[in-house]
């Protein structure tokens, strides 16, 4: 269920530790917001396979950053993988430095739901998400951040 903007989200109250597929880089996330977002951009497509699926916390502890390798993917974007295995890790969103971390490294406690769709302008056809949750096209998100002050020039 989608949280109002001055509402603070639900969040573990345990961190939460995932991995890469080999292990050398380990992601811990204190006070995990307790859902799911996703992301249908072409970029994430192109990056996953398919949509994005991110969680995000207050704060964070990357260890094995040797291992970790930034590719810059816009003006706006980085998006990190495993050097070792190749496991997409994270998004950071340049302007703010916010990462959001591929809910598949994690195992994840029950009850996680989806927060929010964005890009749903540019999902292909070939996949459907069942469970309801706000949906956002690229204008709208793009128009939000612009309303905050952020700037993508």
């Amino acid at each position: 269920m989608s949280q109002s903007p001055n509402t603070e989200p639900p969040r573990l109250a345990e961190p939460v530790t995932g991995r890469c597929l080999c292990g050398a880089v380990t992601i811990t996330v204190a006070a995990m917001e307790a859902h799911v977002d996703i992301c249908h951009c072409a970029m994430c497509q192109r990056w996953g396979g398919a949509f994005f699926a991110g969680v995000k916390g207050e704060s964070v502890t990357v260890e094995g950053e040797d291992s970790v390798t930034a590719y810059r993917s816009s003006d706006w974007a980085e998006r990190a993988f495993c050097g070792t295995c190749g496991s997409n890790l994270w998004y950071r969103f340049l302007p703010t430095g916010s990462r959001t971390f591929l809910a598949g490294l994690f195992d994840l406690p029950k009850g996680f739901g989806i927060e929010q769709q964005i890009f749903v302008d540019e999902k292909p056809d070939w996949y459907d998400i069942l469970q309801q949750s706000p949906m956002k096209t690229g204008p709208e998100v793009i128009a939000e951040a612009m309303a905050q002050g952020l700037s993508f020039d």
